[in-house]
C-alpha cells in the first residue's frame, strides 16, 4: 500500500463532520464584498487574465530594514542630531570656522565626528543584522504551480497573489493562503501560530468541500476560480470573503486562511492560493515597533544637560559684559592698554569705540569656549557600558534554565539601570509564577472526591519535586494523580465504575489532540491544542483509556474493561466536533460506539454546563459545585464533564436537545507552582518591591495563589471587592443593563470608600499597623477604572501590601499598569508570558517576558526576557543595583569633570580680563574631554565596580 493510500486508510468523506465549520453560512458581512474596505479581487491560478494583470498588486518581498542605502545617511543624521548636545556641538564646529573661534575647528569637529561615527556604526550593525534576516527569509523555497501544470520550487519573494502553492509538514506559510485541500480527504490541517499570537496551541483550519477534492496536479490544472475579499488589515481574528467557483459563491472565513509565518503541523501537505503577499499580509500589518521606553536616568540627564546649557549661556553672558565693559575703557591716552588683544588695525571683533558690539562676538566666543561643560562623549560611553551590562545580564550562569535550554537575555540595553529602581511589579500568574506543566489533580467522581486533598497545602505535597511521581513510581509528565483507590486499574472495582469508565471514555474522546508515534520505541505522545488537553488524554492513557490512533471519521482507544479487567480495542464512529470557542466555553464531539450507540461527549466551565443539566442529571449537581469550590480554592482551574445517550432521532434535532446533556464529572487542571516563587517573592518584598498579580482566574483560585506564592499571609486582613451580590445578581436576572451599570458602579463606591475607611482607621489605631491585601473581581475592576472612580480605586491600592486581581482582561491589564505608572510616577515592572500580556508589558517602565509553553509573543514584545519567575530576583537585586550604581556614578563622574574643566576655564578667563584665551593645549583638553579619565575612580574604590 502506498503513503498516500496508509494516510487515507479508512478515511471516508463524511456528512456530518465539522458540519459547522465546513459548510459556512453567509453572513451580514459578506453582503460588504466589492465596497469601501472589501475590495481585494484575486484571480486564482489564472496569472494570464487581463483583468489580473491589471490589478498590480505587492510582490511578496518583505523589508524590515529601518534604513535603505540611499537613505541611510541623512535619516541616521536626523536621528543624531535629535539629541540637543549633539545639535549645540554641531553649530559650534560650524562656528568655529569663523574667526571668533578661540580655537581649531578640528579640536570641536573631531570628537563630534568619533561620536557621531561611532553611533551611526553602531546603527548601521543593527540594521544589516536585520537585513541579513530578511534576505533569509525572502530567500526560503517553495513550490509553486507553473504553467507547464507541474509544480516548481521558487523563492518566497516572487510569489504574487493568485499562485497556488504546496506546502510541506513544518514548513512555514510563505504568504497569507486560502487552503485548498490537504493530505486528509476533507482538507484539514493543523497550523502552529506562534509567530502572529504567540501561542503554541495548534489550530484546526479547514478547506471548503467544493475545494478538498483537489489532491493532485491533474486536478489543480483545472481550477480557475475568483476571490472577493477585504482589504488588507491587522486583524488576525477574522476574514471575511467570497470564493466564486463554478459559477457558485462560497464564504470564506479565518478557518480557510493560512498566514504567514505559521507554520504547518501534524499534515503531510496543504495546496493554498495566495491571498496577500509582502507588507499586506497580516503579520506584517502587526509588524509595529513598540513603544520607545526611555530610562529615568536617561530623562533626569537630559534635564541636567539643559541646567549646564543654561549656565553655559549666563557665565558666557557675565564674561561678555565685563569684556564689554573693558573694552569700553581699553583706550588711555591714545592707546590700547590691551594692545595684544587686537591686531594694527582694529577690527570689529575688539573694537573699543563699539563695545556692544565687540561684547557680543565675544559672546558667541565665550559660547564655544565655555562648551567643555557639555559633555559631548557622554551619550556613546553610556552606549558602549550599557551593551557590556546586557552582555553580563545575558551570560550569567545563575539565570540559565538548563530544561528549556534559555538564558536571560537583554533584548534592550537602554533601560538596563532602570532595574535596580522598580518600585512596583505587576504580574500575570498563568506560566509566570506558575509553570505550565499541566498535570490533572484531582477528580470528582459522583459524589466523591479521588485524588489528593491539598487545600492549603499546595506548595509542599503536590508542588515538590515529585509531583510527577504516581503510585506506581514511574514518572510520567503531565501526571499527577496518587490515589491507589484509582490507578493501576484498581477503579474497575469501585461502587461507580460504570460512571468511572463513562468519565474516562470523554476524557480520550473529546479532544482534537493527535497520536504521535516514535517510529523507534513506539512510545505515544500527543500534540495537543493547549497543555490542558494534552494533560486530559495523558491521564485517561494512565488510567486505562489509552487514545492511540485518529482518523478524519473515527477514534481508536485502547480500554481497560471494568467487567473483565482486560484491555480491549475499540473504534468509535466520530460523527461531529463542536470546538471550543470562548464564547460557547465548552467543546463537544459526537461519535458512535461498536454498540452502535450514539454518544454526545462535552466538558466545559461550570457556569455552561450546569445551567445545561437535565433533571434527571442533576443528581450530583450540588456536591459537584462543592468540589469546584474546595477546588478553585486550592488554586486549582476546573473543568466540568458531561455525556448523555442520543437516540436516531434526537441526533437529527441534537442541537435542539443540547441542554439535556447529563452531568458526569468535575476535573479539576493544577498550574504547578514553579520552583522559587515564594522566596524569590519573600526577597522582592523585603527589598521593598510592591508585587501586584493581574490573572483570569476565579477569585477563590486567586486567593489561594495569593497563599501559596506568599502575596496574602494569614495576619493580613482581606479587603474584597465583589458584584457578586444578591441585588445585583437579580437586577441581572431582569436584564435592564442600565440599572445594572448604575446599582453596580454605587456598590462599587461604597465597597472603596469602605476599603479606604478601614485602612485609615488602621493608621490612626494604638495598636500595631495590620497589612491589607486587596482582591477585586474583573468586573468589579472594570467599574473600578472608570474615569471618576479610578483616583479613589488607586488611593485603595496603594495603601494595601498585596493586590490581586481575578478575571483581568489584557485591556484591564494594560489600564491597571498604565494607572500604578502614572498614579506612582515610580519605576513599574510587569511580567507575563502569553499574548495577552503584550499590552501590560509596553505599558510598563519594564516588561519582562517569560520564555514558556504559551509562546514568544510576551518575550518578543518585552526589554528583558527570563525563563523562570525565580530569576526576577537576580535581575532586579543583582544585575539592577550593579547597573543602576554604575551607570550613576558613571554619569556623575562625566559631568564631574566636565563641569570642573568649564569652571576652571571660567576663573582663568576672569584673571585674565576675559579674552577669550584657553589655559592648555587643545590635544589634552580633547583627551580629557572626549575620551575620559576612568583609571582614577578605578584605582582609589575597585570595589565600586564589585558592589553585592
Amino acid at each position: 500500500m502506498t503513503e498516500r493510500g496508509k494516510t487515507r486508510r479508512g478515511i471516508h468523506f463524511s456528512k456530518l463532520y465539522s458540519f459547522s465549520c465546513i459548510r459556512s453560512t453567509f453572513h451580514d458581512s459578506h453582503s460588504q464584498i466589492g465596497e469601501r474596505g472589501y475590495s481585494k479581487v484575486v484571480h486564482c491560478n489564472d496569472p494570464d487574465n487581463p483583468e489580473a494583470l491589471q490589478l498590480r498588486y505587492r510582490g511578496n518581498y518583505v523589508s524590515t530594514t529601518k534604513y535603505t542605502a540611499a537613505n541611510f545617511i541623512p535619516k541616521s543624521l536626523f536621528e543624531q542630531f535629535r539629541r540637543v548636545a549633539n545639535i549645540y556641538f554641531l553649530v559650534v564646529a560650524c562656528v568655529s570656522f569663523s574667526p571668533l573661534a578661540p580655537f581649531k575647528a578640528v579640536s570641536v569637529l573631531a570628537p563630534l565626528l568619533v561620536v557621531i561615527g561611532a553611533t551611526m556604526a553602531k546603527e548601521a550593525v543593527e540594521d544589516w543584522r536585520r537585513r541579513k534576516q530578511d534576505i533569509e527569509a525572502n530567500n526560503r523555497k517553495v513550490r509553486v504551480y507553473g504553467r507547464n501544470y507541474t509544480f516548481y520550487e521558487t523563492r518566497w519573494k516572487k510569489l504574487r497573489v493568485g499562485d497556488l502553492v504546496k506546502v510541506h509538514k513544518d514548513e512555514y506559510f510563505p504568504a497569507d493562503l486560502l487552503l485548498l485541500s490537504s493530505n486528509y480527504e476533507d482538507g484539514i490541517c493543523y497550523v502552529e501560530t506562534m509567530n502572529l499570537d504567540g501561542e503554541t496551541n495548534l489550530k484546526l483550519k479547514h478547506a471548503l468541500e467544493v475545494t478538498s477534492h483537489l489532491q493532485d496536479e491533474n486536478s489543480l490544472e483545472k481550477f480557475k476560480a475568483v476571490i472577493k475579499c477585504e482589504d488588507p488589515n491587522e486583524n488576525l481574528y477574522s476574514f471575511v470573503g467570497t470564493l466564486y467557483y463554478d459559477g457558485k459563491p462560497y464564504p470564506l472565513s479565518l478557518q480557510q486562511m493560512l498566514l504567514r509565518d505559521s507554520k504547518l503541523k501534524n499534515t503531510e501537505y496543504v495546496y493554498g492560493v495566495v491571498v496577500f503577499t509582502g507588507h499586506d499580509t497580516k503579520v506584517m500589518q502587526n509588524a509595529t515597533d513598540p513603544p520607545s521606553k526611555r530610562s529615568k536616568i536617561e530623562r533626569k540627564m537630559d534635564k541636567i544637560i539643559y541646567i549646564l546649557f543654561s549656565t553655559l549661556v549666563v557665565i558666557a553672558f557675565v564674561g561678555s559684559v565685563f569684556f564689554g565693559i573693558d573694552t569700553k575703557r581699553d583706550i588711555s591716552g591714545g592707546k590700547y592698554r590691551r594692545w595684544y588683544l587686537g591686531p594694527d588695525h582694529t577690527t570689529v571683533f575688539y573694537d573699543p569705540k563699539r563695545p556692544a558690539l565687540a561684547a557680543f562676538f565675544h559672546f558667541l566666543t565665550a559660547l564655544m569656549l565655555y562648551g567643555y561643560l557639555i559633555p559631548i562623549s557622554l551619550y556613546v560611553s553610556i552606549e558602549i557600558v550599557k551593551v557590556l551590562q546586557s552582555i553580563f545580564i545575558n551570560q550569567d550562569q545563575d539565570m540559565y534554565y538548563e530544561e528549556t535550554d534559555r538564558p536571560a537575555h537583554a533584548r534592550t540595553s537602554n533601560l538596563n539601570e532602570e532595574l535596580g529602581q522598580v518600585d512596583m511589579i505587576l504580574s500575570d500568574k498563568t506560566g509566570t509564577a506558575y509553570g505550565h506543566g499541566m498535570t490533572e489533580v484531582e477528580r470528582a467522581l459522583a459524589n466523591r472526591r479521588d485524588g489528593l486533598p491539598k487545600t492549603g497545602d499546595i506548595s509542599s505535597d503536590v508542588l515538590g519535586d515529585t509531583s510527577d511521581v504516581v503510585a506506581s513510581g514511574k514518572s510520567v509528565k503531565g501526571f499527577n494523580f496518587r490515589d491507589e483507590r484509582i490507578v493501576n486499574g484498581q477503579w474497575v472495582n469501585e461502587l461507580h465504575s460504570d460512571t468511572i469508565q463513562k468519565f474516562l471514555r470523554v476524557l480520550a474522546m473529546c479532544h482534537t489532540a493527535i497520536p504521535v508515534v516514535d517510529k523507534k520505541s513506539g512510545e505515544i505522545t500527543y500534540e495537543a491544542e493547549s497543555p490542558d488537553e494534552a494533560a486530559f488524554v495523558i491521564a485517561a492513557r494512565e488510567l486505562g483509556f489509552e487514545f492511540f490512533e485518529r482518523t478524519q471519521t473515527s477514534i481508536s482507544l485502547h480500554e481497560l474493561d471494568f467487567e473483565t479487567g482486560k484491555k480491549v480495542d475499540r473504534e468509535y464512529e466520530l460523527l461531529h466536533v463542536l470546538e471550543f470557542s470562548s464564547l460557547r466555553k465548552r467543546m463537544s464531539v459526537i461519535v458512535r460506539s461498536p454498540e452502535n450507540k450514539l454518544l454526545l461527549l462535552c466538558k466545559g466551565a461550570d457556569s455552561v454546563i450546569f445551567e445545561r443539566l437535565a433533571k434527571a442529571g442533576r443528581q450530583f449537581e450540588d456536591q459537584s459545585k462543592e468540589h469546584i469550590h474546595k477546588y478553585a480554592e486550592a488554586g486549582l482551574r476546573t473543568l466540568v464533564i458531561a455525556y448523555r445517550e442520543l437516540s436516531e432521532e434526537e441526533f437529527k434535532i441534537w442541537e435542539k436537545e443540547f441542554l439535556k446533556a447529563k452531568s458526569s464529572v468535575t476535573e479539576a487542571v493544577e498550574d504547578k507552582l514553579q520552583k522559587g516563587v515564594p522566596e524569590c517573592i519573600n526577597k522582592l518584598a523585603q527589598a521593598g518591591i510592591k508585587i501586584w498579580v493581574l490573572t483570569g482566574d476565579k477569585m477563590e483560585t486567586a486567593v489561594n495563589i495569593g497563599y501559596a506564592c506568599s502575596l496574602l499571609r494569614q495576619d493580613m486582613k482581606q479587603i474584597v471587592i465583589s458584584l457578586d451580590l444578591p441585588d445585583i445578581n437579580a437586577l441581572e436576572k431582569q436584564g435592564d443593563k442600565d440599572e445594572v451599570e448604575k446599582a453596580s458602579l454605587v456598590s462599587i463606591r461604597k465597597q472603596i470608600g469602605e476599603g479606604v475607611l478601614q485602612i485609615n482607621q488602621a493608621k490612626e489605631s494604638s495598636s500595631p499597623a495590620k497589612s491589607f491585601g486587596l482582591i477585586i473581581d474583573g468586573k468589579s475592576l472594570e467599574f473600578s477604572l472608570k474615569k471618576d472612580v479610578e483616583k479613589s480605586f488607586f488611593e485603595l491600592a496603594i495603601n494595601c501590601a498585596s493586590v490581586i486581581c481575578c478575571r483581568s482582561t489584557p485591556k484591564q491589564k494594560a489600564l491597571v499598569t498604565r494607572l500604578v505608572k502614572l498614579g506612582t510616577g515610580k519605576i513599574t515592572l510587569s511580567v507575563g508570558d502569553g499574548a495577552n500580556d503584550v499590552g501590560m508589558l509596553q505599558e510598563a517602565d519594564i516588561g519582562v517576558g517569560i520564555s514558556g509553553v504559551e509562546g514568544m509573543q510576551a518575550v518578543m514584545a518585552s526589554d528583558f526576557s527570563i525563563a523562570q519567575f525565580r530569576f526576577l530576583e537576580r535581575l532586579l537585586l543583582v544585575h539592577g543595583h550593579w547597573c543602576y550604581r554604575r551607570i550613576s556614578m558613571m554619569i556623575c563622574y562625566f559631568f564631574y569633570k566636565n563641569i570642573t574643566f568649564g569652571f576652571t576655564l571660567f576663573w582663568f578667563e576672569a584673571h585674565a580680563s576675559f579674552s577669550g584665551c584657553f589655559c592648555t593645549t587643545m590635544p589634552q583638553v580633547s583627551l580629557l574631554v572626549s575620551g575620559g579619565s576612568g583609571e582614577p575612580p578605578l584605582q582609589l574604590d575597585p570595589h565600586t565596580w564589585l558592589d553585592d
